[in-house]
């Protein structure tokens, strides 16, 4: 069955770090993206950061880049995230998303894509 296990979600101060990580199970695309979005309380889904994995190509928002670092481990399919400098606005809900070619981080419809089921990220001032 095709699933995507996150791990890695919690609380941290402002300033912290965290690492989330998303296994990838029973996909057989020949490239994919593999990405996190997230969606803060009363606010819609945003894309964080994705990677492709033909060339390990990656792409973040604007406001995560330099703080947040996407990376991925082709022998079992699983991709980290990692948060450094957190910041109260990075609260959310983070879900993992799996799509076969581009990423297109910049549209977060749920029709384009696979979801894991979300790890919370609490980040206090």
């Amino acid at each position: 069955a095709q699933q995507l296990v996150e791990s890695g979600g919690g609380s941290v101060q402002a300033g912290g770090s965290l690492t989330l990580s998303c296994m990838a199970t029973g996909y057989m695309y020949s490239s994919k993206c593999m990405a996190w979005f997230r969606q803060a309380p009363g606010k819609g889904r945003e894309g964080v950061a994705g990677i492709h994995d033909g060339v390990a190509s990656t792409t973040y928002a604007e406001s995560v880049k330099g703080r947040f670092t996407i990376s991925q481990d082709k022998s079992n399919n699983t991709v980290y995230l990692q948060m450094n400098r957190l910041r109260p606005e990075d609260t959310g809900v983070y879900y993992c998303a799996i799509r076969g070619g581009r990423c297109l981080l910049e549209n977060s419809d749920v029709s384009l894509r696979d979801w894991g089921q979300g790890t919370q990220v609490t980040v206090s001032s």
